[in-house]
């Protein structure tokens, strides 16, 4: 690295309060506001409290997960992608790696949905269903924006982003407190399961239907936990990624469940579930009047935008690192001048403007974006939790640590299994999707591996079954959407 972009690049490290606003803001974002309403479209109290419980209980292995590894492995920057190379190999590692990007793409895209339709209530009819013809201008032109800004320096953003995270924090602390305020103990406790002879018109199936319908939700709000870790070779000091990831998972899951049960308290389930997005808005409407709306709209706005920036610096650091290990071709680990990820993030962007220009066609295009980011994040967290579980089991946590195996392996085994719940859980036509989307990526791994050995040394190992696992799963899913057995 020429000696002026290192200079730039040791200026640019991220302390303690710049990871947790990170962690938090990448969790609390466009997700947030839109919970009454997701949470409650199919699903009573009860219910969501019990999903909330599932989704966080597992999620907290999850994160447990990353904060051992950055402990006892903190050698291993970007973690997100270098665990499953550690543990599994390079090819498992792209996998990961194109996922985890994919979802970074997707969630930017969900993000700037939700900011044209924060817009429309500002400026009625121009940006409805945030995917017309103005949004998609209006899309297109922060992408463009967050690009140029993120390669001015990752300190720059990351001080944007503390203030961002703050002011964005300030309407949904006034939300609940009003919520507290209105709250009736009666309407919240009325109908808990949905199941009251006294309310046979408001019944919403078993409780376990119920349970499952709001996971991917909740799941979504939880992506960014590794947001941290995605960064961590950018940090001060290496024990941060962990202090900042336990923090910011704390504190964004807090603010999710209270956002999503409150609502309850103060309007029942068949009207909260018709509630426009932002429906924290159109809660505070019904509440408190246009003042409380308005609030909650300028506040949408600051977190989405917040959170897009958060995670248009993870966007673009991921390929870089990969890039850097051999696993993306190398023109991707190319640096500007203030040691931002210049290639990665052009070419981030500009995967971002594509799909911006697809989400036209979509008639449900926030939905979608958020239940394909879920899915595509869930093979990061089932690598990194198996790598945990691998390294426990065959003793080689004992080079690294000398106690806490046992704690190590039981984050790793529960963080594992939710995983696998979460696949099972999951819309079957939004998880058909996933090894098609995995697979679109194998150009670039090809690319990176003939740059380095040759078309002879591609596949290595077990790669090559790996390989041809993923390419059944493709042709399995074409028949099942063929056959009608899914249905987009």
């Amino acid at each position: 690295m020429p000696t002026g972009i290192a200079a730039k690049d040791s200026n640019q490290k991220l302390g303690l309060l710049a990871l947790v606003a990170i962690v938090v803001s990448s969790m609390i974002g466009s997700g947030v506001d839109g919970l009454p309403q997701n949470m409650s479209a199919s699903s009573a109290v009860g219910s969501v409290a019990i999903a909330w419980l599932i989704c966080g209980f597992g999620m907290y292995f999850i994160s447990r997960t990353f904060i051992i590894l950055s402990d006892i492995r903190p050698d291993l920057q970007a973690g997100i992608y270098m665990y499953a190379q550690e543990g599994f190999g390079t090819f498992c590692a792209f996998i990961v790696v194109w996922g985890y990007w994919l979802m970074t793409i997707f969630s930017n895209v969900a993000f700037g949905i939700m900011v044209m339709d924060t817009l429309n209530y500002f400026i009625p009819g121009g940006f409805s269903g945030g995917n017309n013809i103005p949004s998609i201008i209006g899309i297109s032109i922060l992408i463009w924006g967050f690009n140029f800004l993120v390669l001015s320096g990752t300190r720059l953003a990351g001080a944007v982003n503390i203030i961002g995270t703050l002011a964005k924090l300030i309407p949904l602390v006034i939300f609940v407190f009003v919520l507290v305020y209105f709250l009736n103990v009666n309407e919240l406790t009325s109908n808990i399961w949905a199941n009251n002879p006294l309310f046979p018109k408001e019944y919403l199936g078993s409780v376990f239907s119920q349970i499952k319908s709001p996971l991917d939700v909740a799941l979504w709000c939880f992506i960014g936990v590794e947001g941290a870790v995605a960064l961590s070779g950018r940090v001060k000091n290496k024990k941060d990624v962990g202090r900042a990831t336990l923090i910011g998972f704390i504190i964004s899951l807090i603010i999710c469940i209270l956002i999503s049960i409150l609502p309850f308290g103060v309007l029942t389930q068949k009207e909260l579930s018709v509630i426009a997005t932002p429906s924290t808005a159109g809660i505070l409407k019904i509440v408190v009047g246009e003042w409380g709306e308005r609030l909650i709209n300028i506040g949408v706005l600051i977190s989405v935008l917040t959170s897009w920036l958060a995670w248009t610096m993870i966007c673009a650091e991921i390929p870089m690192v990969a890039a850097q290990n051999s696993a993306f071709p190398e023109k991707f680990a190319k640096r500007n001048h203030q040691g931002a990820a210049s290639v990665s993030l052009w070419v981030s962007s500009a995967l971002m403007q594509l799909v911006v220009l697809m989400v036209y066609f979509s008639s449900n295009a926030w939905i979608a974006m958020l239940s394909i980011s879920a899915l595509t994040v869930l093979p990061v967290y089932l690598l990194s939790t198996a790598y945990l579980c691998k390294l426990c089991i065959n003793g080689e946590y004992n080079n690294y640590a000398r106690n806490g195996r046992i704690s190590a392996l039981i984050s790793g085994v529960i963080g594992l299994l939710f995983c696998l719940f979460m696949f099972y859980a999951s819309e079957p036509k939004y998880l058909a999707m996933v090894p098609m989307l995995l697979t679109l990526g194998l150009p670039l791994f090809f690319w990176a591996r003939i740059h380095e050995g040759g078309m002879k040394n591609i596949f290595k190992g077990n790669e090559m079954k790996i390989f041809l696992s993923l390419i059944a799963l493709d042709a399995f899913t074409e028949f099942l959407f063929m056959n009608g057995t899914i249905k987009l």
